[in-house]
This record gives C-alpha cells, structure tokens and sequence, in this order.
C-alpha cells in the first residue's frame, strides 16, 4: 500500500498552514482581578497543544502584574477542548485559568478566556456568498471566532440573505458555535451551511452529520473558500469497520477525562459481547493500547480520537457506532458522524 493510500482520509492531513498571524487578547487583567479577589497564591494556567508555546510569556506578564508571592503553575497535560480539563492542577490551585476554548459548564474555580482571533472575517466572506445561490443559509462558527457572529449575520443579512441560527445543546456556549464533537447548532432550516472558521475538521462532521446540506468552509486564516467533501474521511472509516468485522477481542475504552465520559455506552458494549473488555485511560494514544492483546478497540470518548488519529492505531478503532456495524447489529450504509452531547 501507498503511502497516500494508506493516509486518505486521515484526518490529521486536513489542516492547512497558518497565512495569517494571530494575536490573542489573553484578558490579563480579568485573571489579575480574580487573583487578587481570592487572595490565590497557586494558579494553574492551560493552554491547548498549539498555544502550549505562548505559556511562559503569558506567566511572564502576569508575573509582572501580581505580587511576589503569587506562584503560576504551566499545565503540560494534553490539551484539546473545554472538555480536556486539567482536573489534577485544578483541584491543586487557587485560581485556574483555561485558555482557548469557551465555558462548557460553568465553574467558579474555572476562568475560560476564548481567545478570541484578529483575523478579519469579511474579506473571505466576500468571495464565500459568490458560492451560496439560495436565500436562506445557516451559519456557524468556532468559539475564536465569536467576537464578530454578530457582524457577520448582519452582515449577510444586508446582502439579501435570510440567516439562520441557533444554540445546540447544553455542550455549547454561544449561538451557532459548533465544537469538533458537536454540530446541534447546525439543526436548522436551510439547505446550505456557511461555516467561518480555520481547518477542515470541523465543517466535515458537520457535513457527515448533516449530508442532505452544502456546507460551505470560509477560511479566514488561510484565505480559501471550499467545499466540505467527506469522501475521503468515508472511505478512511468504512476501511476501518472492514478491518473489524472479523475481530474476536475487543478493547472497550471509557475516557476518565471530566468532559468525555460515556461509560453507559461502554457499559451496553460490555454486557452485550462477553469478548469486550473495558479499558479505563485519560490520555487515549496509540503507545498506550500497544500492549493490549486486542483485535480491535471501541472508543467511548472523545470521537476525534478515533477520526484524527485513527490511522495510527496498530489495531482498528472505531466508534461506538461503527462498532455496531462491524458486529453485525446496523448495516453499512447507516455509517455517520460520532458526535458528543451533553457535559459532565
């Protein structure tokens, strides 16, 4: 097999070099106010994987804002959503502070700061609505991104559009925000879907979730216009149910990280087939399931561990629902996007 047979559809492969720079407002002095407010002296900072870089500057100016005796304490656990909380440093700080990612439950120990992006939206905007021939379109966007929904609903409401919108469930904190794991926001009434936002990952679940929809991908920090097409990733997860159809012993993993447990499913897998076994982890990596005399593995927690990293698994990984499939209990064709709701 090809090397580019072997990667088609690899998730990891979708995401596009940075055209533009981006600056972050950190929201210092909101962190300052509740350190000083709460007397702390240990406050634990968390960055997601690709601001990880940027934490000691960010403890180096906040040094310079607080007292002496104030001491900041850098998370290096991995980090990829508002539902990857450092719950260890948490419990262990007087203040904790979650950069990147918008609240998905609401905490007084838990500052999120967004992270909201300086990337001018409307430029790109410009060159999307040349492809959104209808009316009524629906909008959806990151959590970096927020700070500007507003603007660009108005903004395509003045050029004749009817905008769709809407909050998703209890997972999500604004209206038309949509996570990797979670397009609720996207249930609404129009044919075609703008997303605004970088990267590919996103609008392709929306897309599988909502296949009846053209989802149409405004990139602003590449400066593209495309259009979500999920044949690649289908063929990678229809490659990967294959592989598993004659697998005798499963791994169940159940995710023990405070936002991605879903131990009832885990749990019906485990009572209907007496050859799966549940395995218990945080941090779901392929090193780790290596020693696991498995044919395959059902991931029970977060769906991008099984769609981005898939490929790297040295044994199928699948999603509670491709596992269906695999065993025999669904047919092929009922194949869809592994999506999270709910919080903790």
């Amino acid at each position: 097999m090809s090397q580019d047979a072997a990667t088609e559809g690899d998730l990891r492969n979708t995401g596009m070099s940075l055209k533009h720079d981006r600056e972050w407002d950190y929201e210092l002095d909101r962190i300052v106010e509740a350190i000083d407010e709460r007397d702390a002296t240990r406050v634990g900072l968390q960055f997601p994987e690709g601001l990880k870089r940027r934490g000691p500057a960010v403890a180096d100016d906040l040094r310079e804002l607080c007292d002496d005796d104030v001491t900041f304490l850098l998370s290096g656990q991995p980090c990829y959503g508002a539902c990857d909380l450092d719950t260890y440093l948490m419990r262990r700080t007087d203040v904790f502070v979650h950069f990147g990612h918008s609240p998905m439950k609401e905490s007084e120990k838990i500052i999120y700061v967004p992270l909201f992006s300086n990337v001018d939206p409307f430029p790109i905007l410009e060159e999307a609505v040349e492809d959104l021939p209808e009316e009524e379109v629906g909008l959806v966007t990151t959590a970096q991104h927020m700070n500007r929904f507003g603007e660009m609903v108005e903004w395509l409401e003045e050029r004749g559009y009817d905008v769709h919108t809407r909050r998703g469930d209890d997972r999500l904190t604004y209206e038309g925000q949509v996570l990797g794991c979670n397009y609720a926001s996207a249930d609404i009434d129009a044919d075609q879907v703008l997303y605004v936002g970088g990267g590919k990952f996103h609008p392709l679940g929306l897309a599988m979730e909502h296949p009846e929809k053209k989802v149409l991908i405004a990139d602003p920090v590449n400066n593209v216009v495309t259009v979500a097409d999920t044949e690649k990733f289908l063929k990678q997860r229809y490659g990967a149910v294959h592989r598993a159809m004659d697998a005798e012993k499963w791994g169940v993993i159940f995710c023990t990280k405070i936002g991605q447990g879903r131990m009832e499913i885990a749990e019906e897998i485990i009572e209907d087939n007496d050859d799966a076994y549940l395995i218990t982890m945080d941090e779901v990596t392929p090193d780790r399931l290596r020693n696991f005399d498995m044919d395959a593995f059902v991931n029970t927690g977060c769906p991008r561990i099984t769609t981005d990293d898939g490929p790297r698994f040295h044994k199928p990984m699948l999603t509670p629902g491709e596992y269906r499939i695999a065993v025999g209990d669904e047919p092929l064709d009922s194949l869809e996007f592994d999506t999270f709701h709910g919080t903790w």
